[in-house]
């Protein structure tokens, strides 16, 4: 099956104001038309599968039951437009805890594609930042950077 990985914030939905998190639902907004390609990309055949880094976490800011209520209302939500997010993979880990998950490593592509049977070099990466992109090179995906969310540095080449 065809595989889509989606960065979270600024893919899906709007970055946080001051470089904040999204600690509940409140504060979640789409991104306009995000679940609408969500849907056109699940109505394609693709399987969609979400990769987000959450060092709010690991930073004590909100609890992991907090962003599984978020993944829960997100899922649904899209969910009612006619799109299927097949999983939500993250990294709860602070930034300088060292983990393999955070990206810009490729720990969370990986494991999901160890646990759902993904060819990753058949794979798509989209991401806004320039570690979503590392995270996809390094796991051998295709990679996708759209301007959706807060990156504003110089573009770079893309390997």
């Amino acid at each position: 099956m065809k595989t889509i990985f989606l960065d979270r914030d600024g893919v899906i939905n709007r970055n946080p104001p001051n470089k904040g998190y999204v600690r509940k639902w409140a504060e979640f907004t789409f991104i306009p038309n995000a679940r609408k390609a969500i849907r056109e990309l699940t109505e394609s055949g693709y399987r969609i599968i979400v990769v987000t880094n959450q060092a709010g976490i690991g930073r004590g800011l909100y609890s992991e039951q907090s962003l599984t209520d978020i993944h829960s209302r997100m899922v649904a939500e899209i969910s009612k437009t006619g799109g299927t997010i097949d999983a939500v993979y993250y990294c709860p880990h602070h930034p300088d805890a060292g983990c393999e998950c955070r990206k810009p490593k490729p720990g969370m592509l990986i494991r999901a594609a160890r646990e759902h049977n993904i060819e990753l070099s058949n794979a798509y990466l989209i991401g806004d930042v320039p570690t979503d992109i590392e995270a996809g090179q390094r796991a051998g995906t295709t990679t996708l950077l759209v301007l959706t969310g807060t990156w504003t540095g110089e573009l770079f080449p893309l390997h």
